[in-house]
């Protein structure tokens, strides 16, 4: 992957009617009609939501697949327990995310009338996946199921470290799940189809130090392979990240040649005039043995947040009049619907007691969804004496500066992002001093944003999210 410095050719935007793919190699056997191809349950990563899976599933529909087949779990708990098993606030093991991936299977067959899914995990959401298929009867329910970057053999494989982590490739949950399943060796479940997707040497999880994993100068056991399984289709995609494993317009030309037999027909997304957009508001778990730290990732609905949608002129950032948008989320946290305009950028700002007012700048949306999350944000202590905070993120992906062109106010160096070494980095922090209202513009191969410094001392958060 290359920068890429014109915006359209980045997003990957199609103007256009779709064409629909009735042609199309069957996913099984056969030719069925669009309607009738199987419901694919996406499945993120440790500590991620389903809002990762956006911009893959804007590439399935651009591609024909029907927009109600396309489904994704959001675990409420989504990070792993350090140890497996014993139990752990704010935590899920993998016998519970197993769990919780076999009930909404389970929903959407009886909604689908389907007899099989497709499944595609990110990460930690690919040993879900497995877990399902090998140990919870998903292998009769299972068409296709699709890893991208899944930590197969472990992020780390050293006898005696730490064993009982789900991640641990010497430990007893990966052990049995890699156990060979036939004469051949073969570590996948049949009759399943199985695809891997993995980095050749930009994968943080996937790489023979331990820096990422806090081991840093000591051997992880693991290689840029460690994500395949025998027997399974392995696919190599040179230089991406961790997260572009899944969330990558490569990753997606992998998994459609791996479920049609064919290449897309569309050359990006194609845009919709009028968008509707839906999707939860949430904030920071609270750990009940020190409440104050709220220091854990929770999905859980955030009821009482409030919600205000701007549009904002794209070169400056500014609100272009009144709120377009604004709810007081129920208990479910949704926030819409609300139904954007094709090109134009929005600012999301959430106020809730015990949050900062989250400023949350997003580009244009090229198609609806309903999993478009806002997660409301803390100041630190320190960021009191702050000017202003701005956190640049890349949900779907990581910076490279040694591979991307990016910046944030001006610079190509992001702060606590290392300008060489494999990727893996989200998010970029910004402290600035304290100054008037003004433009900030962050970069990232072509696409663009800009939103403004609202004053930390007054306790506000400013947010500008990356889509691609």
């Amino acid at each position: 992957m290359h920068p890429i410095s014109s915006r359209r050719r980045f997003l990957g935007l199609a103007l256009g009617a779709a064409a629909l793919a009735t042609g199309c190699a069957a996913v099984g056997s056969g030719k069925p009609s669009l309607s009738q191809r199987p419901p694919v349950v996406f499945v993120h990563g440790n500590g991620d939501t389903a809002a990762l899976w956006q911009t893959t599933a804007w590439r399935f529909e651009s591609e024909g697949w029907p927009a109600d087949r396309l489904h994704a779990i959001d675990l409420p708990y989504p990070l792993s327990r350090d140890v497996d098993a014993v139990a752990q606030p704010g935590r899920t093991s993998a016998a519970e995310h197993m769990a919780y991936l076999k009930a909404e299977v389970e929903r959407v067959l009886a909604a689908t009338g389907a007899s099989q899914v497709v499944l595609i995990g990110n990460s930690r959401g690919g040993n879900a996946i497995r877990n399902y298929i090998q140990n919870g009867g998903g292998a009769d329910k299972v068409s296709h199921a699709i890893l991208g970057g899944t930590p197969n053999h472990g992020v780390w494989a050293v006898a005696g470290v730490r064993e009982g982590n789900e991640f641990s490739g010497t430990g007893p949950f990966l052990t049995a799940l890699n156990a060979p399943k036939n004469a051949a060796g073969d570590e996948v479940t049949g009759p399943v189809r199985w695809m891997t997707i993995r980095s050749d040497n930009n994968d943080k999880y996937a790489v023979p130090e331990g820096r990422w994993i806090g081991m840093p100068g000591q051997p992880t056991g693991v290689t840029a392979a460690g994500p395949e399984l025998k027997g399974a289709t392995n696919v190599v995609i040179p230089r991406i990240d961790h997260r572009e494993t899944s969330y990558s317009r490569p990753a997606f030309e992998a998994m459609w040649r791996f479920l049609t037999g064919e290449a897309p027909r569309q050359h990006g997304i194609v845009v919709q005039a009028r968008p509707v957009l839906q999707g939860k508001v949430t904030g920071l778990g609270v750990n009940p043995l020190d409440p104050k730290t709220g220091n854990f990732s929770s999905n859980l609905p955030l009821p009482g947040a409030r919600v205000e949608v701007f549009a904002v002129n794209p070169e400056t950032g500014r609100r272009q009049g009144a709120a377009v948008h604004q709810k007081t989320v129920g208990s479910d946290g949704l926030w819409g619907p609300f139904t954007a305009e094709a090109g134009q950028p929005y600012e999301f700002v959430i106020s809730a007691p015990g949050y900062a007012t989250t400023h949350i700048y997003r580009s244009a949306f090229a198609r609806g969804s309903d999993w478009v999350h806002l997660r409301a944000e803390r100041l630190t202590p320190t960021d009191s004496t702050a000017g202003s905070v701005l956190v640049y993120t890349r949900p779907r992906g990581y910076f490279d500066p040694s591979r991307d062109s990016l910046s944030l106010d001006g610079s190509s160096t992001l702060p606590g992002v290392p300008a060489t070494g494999t990727a893996g980095f989200s998010s970029s922090r910004l402290v600035l001093a304290p100054a008037p209202l003004r433009s900030v513009k962050a970069e990232f191969n072509g696409e663009v944003l800009v939103g403004l410094n609202w004053p930390a001392n007054e306790q506000h958060l400013v947010v500008l999210e990356l889509t691609y």
